[in-house]
Protein backbone atom coordinates (compact mmCIF):
# COMPACT_ATOMS: atom_id res chain seq x y z
CA UNK A 1 0.00 0.00 0.00
CA UNK A 2 1.15 3.54 -0.66
CA UNK A 3 1.62 6.36 1.96
CA UNK A 4 -1.58 8.59 1.73
CA UNK A 5 0.07 11.94 1.23
CA UNK A 6 -2.49 15.09 2.31
CA UNK A 7 -1.80 17.92 0.11
CA UNK A 8 -2.71 21.11 1.23
CA UNK A 9 -3.90 23.92 -0.91
CA UNK A 10 -2.56 26.87 0.74
CA UNK A 11 -3.44 30.52 0.15
CA UNK A 12 -5.17 30.60 -3.39
CA UNK A 13 -4.34 34.32 -3.78
CA UNK A 14 -0.55 32.67 -4.23
CA UNK A 15 1.15 30.26 -6.39
CA UNK A 16 -0.07 27.08 -4.38
CA UNK A 17 -3.09 25.31 -6.85
CA UNK A 18 -0.48 26.11 -9.65
CA UNK A 19 2.58 24.56 -8.19
CA UNK A 20 0.07 21.86 -7.24
CA UNK A 21 -0.97 20.96 -11.11
CA UNK A 22 2.19 21.46 -12.50
CA UNK A 23 3.76 18.70 -9.61
CA UNK A 24 0.57 16.23 -10.32
CA UNK A 25 1.41 15.91 -14.19
CA UNK A 26 4.54 13.83 -13.25
CA UNK A 27 3.65 10.16 -12.96
CA UNK A 28 6.33 9.40 -10.53
CA UNK A 29 4.18 11.18 -7.69
CA UNK A 30 1.58 8.36 -8.04
CA UNK A 31 4.27 5.87 -8.09
CA UNK A 32 5.13 6.09 -5.21
CA UNK A 33 1.73 7.51 -3.17
CA UNK A 34 -1.50 8.61 -3.23
CA UNK A 35 -1.99 12.46 -3.39
CA UNK A 36 -5.11 13.80 -2.12
CA UNK A 37 -5.64 17.71 -2.09
CA UNK A 38 -7.67 19.29 0.53
CA UNK A 39 -9.08 22.26 -1.00
CA UNK A 40 -11.20 23.91 -3.41
CA UNK A 41 -12.09 22.15 -6.76
CA UNK A 42 -13.12 25.72 -8.43
CA UNK A 43 -10.03 26.98 -7.43
CA UNK A 44 -7.58 23.97 -8.47
CA UNK A 45 -9.80 24.08 -11.84
CA UNK A 46 -8.51 27.36 -12.19
CA UNK A 47 -4.78 26.65 -11.91
CA UNK A 48 -5.48 23.89 -14.87
CA UNK A 49 -6.47 26.44 -17.14
CA UNK A 50 -3.37 28.41 -16.20
CA UNK A 51 -1.31 25.83 -16.06
CA UNK A 52 -2.12 24.48 -19.39
CA UNK A 53 -2.85 20.91 -18.01
CA UNK A 54 -4.01 17.85 -19.41
CA UNK A 55 -5.34 16.52 -16.11
CA UNK A 56 -8.71 16.84 -14.49
CA UNK A 57 -10.20 17.43 -11.26
CA UNK A 58 -12.44 15.69 -9.19
CA UNK A 59 -14.11 15.94 -6.07
CA UNK A 60 -14.14 13.18 -3.42
CA UNK A 61 -16.25 13.04 0.15
CA UNK A 62 -13.38 11.84 1.75
CA UNK A 63 -9.42 10.70 1.47
CA UNK A 64 -11.25 7.25 1.06
CA UNK A 65 -12.71 7.26 -1.94
CA UNK A 66 -9.86 8.57 -3.82
CA UNK A 67 -8.52 6.30 -7.01
CA UNK A 68 -4.95 7.05 -6.93
CA UNK A 69 -5.31 7.43 -11.05
CA UNK A 70 -2.44 9.00 -13.31
CA UNK A 71 -4.03 12.15 -15.11
CA UNK A 72 -7.21 12.97 -12.32
CA UNK A 73 -6.45 15.23 -9.13
CA UNK A 74 -8.53 13.85 -6.08
CA UNK A 75 -9.52 16.84 -3.94
CA UNK A 76 -11.39 16.63 -0.46
CA UNK A 77 -13.25 20.07 -1.64
CA UNK A 78 -13.91 22.50 0.94
CA UNK A 79 -15.87 25.22 -1.72
CA UNK A 80 -14.74 27.72 1.04
CA UNK A 81 -14.02 30.62 -2.01
CA UNK A 82 -15.48 32.44 -4.65
CA UNK A 83 -14.32 31.34 -7.87
CA UNK A 84 -13.36 35.09 -8.77
CA UNK A 85 -10.88 35.77 -5.83
CA UNK A 86 -8.20 37.56 -7.08
CA UNK A 87 -4.44 36.95 -7.34
CA UNK A 88 -1.78 38.33 -5.85
CA UNK A 89 -3.79 40.45 -2.71
CA UNK A 90 -3.82 39.73 0.80
CA UNK A 91 -7.09 38.49 1.44
CA UNK A 92 -8.91 36.98 4.71
CA UNK A 93 -10.82 35.01 3.13
CA UNK A 94 -7.92 33.37 1.50
CA UNK A 95 -6.28 32.94 4.70
CA UNK A 96 -9.22 31.29 6.48
CA UNK A 97 -9.84 28.97 3.74
CA UNK A 98 -5.93 27.88 4.11
CA UNK A 99 -6.43 27.34 7.72
CA UNK A 100 -9.52 25.22 7.15
CA UNK A 101 -7.73 22.90 4.38
CA UNK A 102 -4.81 22.25 6.89
CA UNK A 103 -6.88 21.61 9.87
CA UNK A 104 -9.09 18.80 7.44
CA UNK A 105 -5.84 17.24 6.93
CA UNK A 106 -4.91 17.34 10.31
CA UNK A 107 -7.99 15.29 10.73
CA UNK A 108 -7.02 12.26 8.39
CA UNK A 109 -3.98 12.31 9.76
CA UNK A 110 -4.55 11.73 13.30
CA UNK A 111 -6.92 9.07 12.01
CA UNK A 112 -3.53 7.73 10.31
CA UNK A 113 -5.41 7.60 7.22
CA UNK A 114 -2.91 10.53 5.77
CA UNK A 115 0.67 9.78 6.06
CA UNK A 116 2.02 12.66 5.03
CA UNK A 117 0.97 16.10 4.89
CA UNK A 118 2.45 18.04 2.22
CA UNK A 119 1.56 21.60 2.52
CA UNK A 120 1.41 24.33 -0.28
CA UNK A 121 2.41 27.95 1.11
CA UNK A 122 0.39 30.76 3.43
CA UNK A 123 0.52 33.86 3.42
CA UNK A 124 1.01 34.98 7.30
CA UNK A 125 -0.89 38.30 7.09
CA UNK A 126 -3.87 37.00 5.24
CA UNK A 127 -4.17 33.81 7.61
CA UNK A 128 -4.44 36.79 10.56
CA UNK A 129 -6.78 39.20 8.45
CA UNK A 130 -8.90 35.65 8.28
CA UNK A 131 -9.00 35.16 12.43
CA UNK A 132 -6.21 32.81 12.02
CA UNK A 133 -3.40 33.99 14.89
CA UNK A 134 -0.75 31.91 14.17
CA UNK A 135 2.62 32.76 12.95
CA UNK A 136 2.88 29.89 10.43
CA UNK A 137 2.48 26.16 9.54
CA UNK A 138 4.49 24.54 11.69
CA UNK A 139 2.75 26.67 15.17
CA UNK A 140 -0.37 25.30 13.54
CA UNK A 141 0.37 21.87 13.12
CA UNK A 142 1.96 21.34 16.49
CA UNK A 143 -1.22 23.46 18.13
CA UNK A 144 -3.37 21.02 16.15
CA UNK A 145 -1.60 17.85 16.99
CA UNK A 146 -1.06 18.67 20.45
CA UNK A 147 2.72 18.66 20.33
CA UNK A 148 5.15 20.71 21.97
CA UNK A 149 7.95 19.03 21.11
CA UNK A 150 8.37 19.95 16.94
CA UNK A 151 10.89 21.73 15.06
CA UNK A 152 11.26 23.44 11.68
CA UNK A 153 13.87 21.45 9.84
CA UNK A 154 15.11 22.61 6.22
CA UNK A 155 16.23 20.25 3.63
CA UNK A 156 18.39 20.77 0.35
CA UNK A 157 20.87 19.05 -1.95
CA UNK A 158 23.88 20.00 -0.57
CA UNK A 159 22.57 21.43 3.64
CA UNK A 160 20.34 20.31 6.10
CA UNK A 161 19.33 22.55 8.96
CA UNK A 162 16.84 22.08 12.10
CA UNK A 163 15.96 24.75 14.14
CA UNK A 164 16.20 25.35 18.40
CA UNK A 165 13.98 29.05 17.62
CA UNK A 166 12.34 30.53 14.65
CA UNK A 167 9.36 32.93 14.67
CA UNK A 168 10.63 35.01 17.49
CA UNK A 169 12.12 38.27 17.66
CA UNK A 170 15.97 38.26 17.29
CA UNK A 171 16.13 39.62 20.71
CA UNK A 172 14.41 37.12 22.14
CA UNK A 173 16.36 33.93 20.97
CA UNK A 174 18.62 33.92 24.05
CA UNK A 175 15.60 32.86 26.39
CA UNK A 176 14.50 29.40 23.74
CA UNK A 177 18.31 28.99 23.64
CA UNK A 178 18.33 26.79 26.55
CA UNK A 179 20.25 23.23 27.52
CA UNK A 180 16.73 21.27 27.53
CA UNK A 181 15.38 22.70 24.10
CA UNK A 182 18.41 22.56 22.17
CA UNK A 183 18.61 18.26 23.08
CA UNK A 184 15.33 17.76 22.26
CA UNK A 185 16.13 19.43 19.02
CA UNK A 186 19.17 17.03 18.49
CA UNK A 187 17.37 14.15 19.35
CA UNK A 188 14.33 15.41 16.83
CA UNK A 189 17.37 15.70 14.09
CA UNK A 190 18.79 12.28 14.74
CA UNK A 191 14.99 10.49 14.72
CA UNK A 192 13.95 12.63 11.29
CA UNK A 193 17.45 11.65 9.41
CA UNK A 194 16.76 8.47 10.28
CA UNK A 195 13.71 8.09 8.50
CA UNK A 196 15.57 9.37 5.79
CA UNK A 197 17.49 6.52 5.63
CA UNK A 198 20.88 7.93 7.14
CA UNK A 199 21.76 5.17 9.45
CA UNK A 200 24.46 6.90 11.54
CA UNK A 201 23.09 10.72 11.18
CA UNK A 202 26.41 13.12 11.58
CA UNK A 203 24.72 16.20 13.79
CA UNK A 204 26.75 19.36 14.09
CA UNK A 205 25.64 22.08 16.68
CA UNK A 206 26.20 25.91 15.44
CA UNK A 207 26.89 28.37 18.13
CA UNK A 208 24.90 31.36 18.95
CA UNK A 209 27.28 34.20 18.97
CA UNK A 210 30.46 35.02 17.20
CA UNK A 211 33.20 32.50 17.97
CA UNK A 212 30.93 30.46 20.00
CA UNK A 213 31.13 33.44 22.61
CA UNK A 214 34.84 33.44 22.74
CA UNK A 215 35.24 32.33 26.11
CA UNK A 216 32.92 34.48 27.39
CA UNK A 217 33.88 37.52 26.00
CA UNK A 218 30.79 37.68 23.18
CA UNK A 219 28.56 36.33 25.13
CA UNK A 220 27.96 33.06 27.78
CA UNK A 221 25.04 30.98 26.18
CA UNK A 222 27.56 28.84 24.09
CA UNK A 223 29.32 27.44 27.35
CA UNK A 224 25.76 27.64 29.68
CA UNK A 225 23.29 26.36 27.39
CA UNK A 226 25.14 24.55 24.15
CA UNK A 227 27.84 22.78 25.93
CA UNK A 228 25.89 20.86 28.03
CA UNK A 229 23.57 19.33 25.44
CA UNK A 230 25.82 18.37 22.90
CA UNK A 231 27.16 16.08 25.89
CA UNK A 232 23.78 15.01 26.96
CA UNK A 233 23.30 13.51 23.35
CA UNK A 234 26.86 12.35 23.10
CA UNK A 235 25.93 10.37 26.08
CA UNK A 236 23.36 8.72 24.00
CA UNK A 237 25.77 7.38 21.64
CA UNK A 238 24.83 9.96 18.89
CA UNK A 239 27.94 11.42 16.57
CA UNK A 240 27.40 15.16 17.46
CA UNK A 241 29.92 17.85 17.61
CA UNK A 242 29.52 21.59 19.09
CA UNK A 243 29.19 24.39 19.49
CA UNK A 244 30.49 24.97 15.80
CA UNK A 245 31.66 29.02 15.33
CA UNK A 246 28.63 29.58 12.60
CA UNK A 247 30.99 31.38 9.93
CA UNK A 248 32.35 27.88 8.92
CA UNK A 249 29.46 25.09 10.34
CA UNK A 250 27.61 25.65 7.12
CA UNK A 251 31.12 25.44 4.44
CA UNK A 252 31.90 22.15 6.77
CA UNK A 253 28.05 20.83 6.51
CA UNK A 254 27.76 22.18 2.85
CA UNK A 255 31.20 21.42 0.97
CA UNK A 256 33.40 19.53 3.06
CA UNK A 257 30.57 17.18 3.71
CA UNK A 258 31.57 16.67 7.60
CA UNK A 259 27.79 16.61 9.06
CA UNK A 260 24.30 15.69 7.59
CA UNK A 261 22.42 18.02 9.49
CA UNK A 262 23.49 21.53 11.44
CA UNK A 263 21.60 22.72 14.35
CA UNK A 264 20.75 26.58 14.11
CA UNK A 265 19.81 28.32 16.97
CA UNK A 266 16.84 31.09 15.20
CA UNK A 267 15.56 31.20 11.85
CA UNK A 268 17.70 33.28 10.08
CA UNK A 269 20.74 31.61 11.19
CA UNK A 270 19.33 28.25 9.23
CA UNK A 271 17.50 29.69 6.35
CA UNK A 272 20.04 32.18 4.81
CA UNK A 273 22.99 29.56 3.85
CA UNK A 274 19.62 26.96 2.81
CA UNK A 275 18.46 29.58 0.67
CA UNK A 276 21.94 30.49 -0.81
CA UNK A 277 22.43 27.22 -1.52
CA UNK A 278 18.84 25.88 -2.85
CA UNK A 279 16.18 28.64 -3.37
CA UNK A 280 13.97 26.55 -5.84
CA UNK A 281 14.62 22.65 -4.13
CA UNK A 282 14.39 23.54 -0.66
CA UNK A 283 12.19 21.41 1.79
CA UNK A 284 10.53 22.33 4.33
CA UNK A 285 9.72 19.43 7.08
CA UNK A 286 8.16 19.69 10.30
CA UNK A 287 9.67 17.19 12.66
CA UNK A 288 8.07 15.96 16.55
CA UNK A 289 4.48 15.22 14.83
CA UNK A 290 2.66 12.31 14.74
CA UNK A 291 2.71 12.31 11.00
CA UNK A 292 5.49 13.00 8.26
CA UNK A 293 4.88 16.93 7.05
CA UNK A 294 6.61 18.84 4.13
CA UNK A 295 6.40 21.61 2.58
CA UNK A 296 7.68 23.93 -0.08
CA UNK A 297 10.86 26.26 1.28
CA UNK A 298 8.78 29.25 -0.02
CA UNK A 299 6.00 31.85 0.30
CA UNK A 300 3.11 32.49 -2.02
CA UNK A 301 5.14 34.33 -4.74
CA UNK A 302 2.44 36.86 -5.44
CA UNK A 303 4.48 38.48 -8.17
CA UNK A 304 3.77 35.91 -10.42
CA UNK A 305 0.67 34.38 -8.93
CA UNK A 306 -1.96 33.57 -11.77
CA UNK A 307 0.67 33.98 -14.38
CA UNK A 308 1.60 29.77 -14.54
CA UNK A 309 5.48 30.59 -14.05
CA UNK A 310 6.26 29.56 -10.70
CA UNK A 311 8.60 26.62 -9.94
CA UNK A 312 7.16 23.41 -8.70
CA UNK A 313 10.41 22.06 -8.37
CA UNK A 314 10.58 22.86 -4.39
CA UNK A 315 6.84 21.04 -4.42
CA UNK A 316 8.06 17.80 -6.37
CA UNK A 317 10.61 17.36 -3.71
CA UNK A 318 8.15 18.07 -0.42
CA UNK A 319 6.20 15.56 -2.47
CA UNK A 320 9.22 12.96 -2.87
CA UNK A 321 10.59 13.66 0.49
CA UNK A 322 6.98 13.46 1.96
CA UNK A 323 6.31 10.15 0.50
CA UNK A 324 9.91 8.19 1.56
CA UNK A 325 9.83 9.56 5.23
CA UNK A 326 6.30 8.16 5.51
CA UNK A 327 6.99 4.66 3.61
CA UNK A 328 9.31 4.49 6.42
CA UNK A 329 7.43 5.81 9.55
CA UNK A 330 4.41 3.90 8.62
CA UNK A 331 5.46 1.04 7.41
CA UNK A 332 4.21 -1.62 9.33
CA UNK A 333 0.76 0.28 8.24
CA UNK A 334 1.36 0.72 4.94
CA UNK A 335 1.99 -3.22 4.55
CA UNK A 336 -1.11 -4.56 5.21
Amino acid sequence: MKPVLGITMGDAAGVGPEIIVKALQNKEVYETSRPIVFGDKKIMQRALRIVGAELRCRAIGAVEDGGNEYGIIDIVDLDNLPVDLPFAKVDGRAGKAAYEYIEKAVDYAMQEKVHAIVTAPLNKEALNKGGVHYPGHTEILGHLMGQKDFSMMLTSPKLRVIHVSTHIALNKVSEVVKKDRIEKVIDLAYDALRLMGIEKPRIAVAGLNPHCGEGGLFGTEDEREIVPAVKAAQAKDYDVTGPVPPDSVFHRAANLNEFDIVVVMYHDQGHIPIKVLGFDSGVNVTVGLPCIRTSVDHGTAFPVAGTGKASSESMMAALELGAKMASVKFADILVK
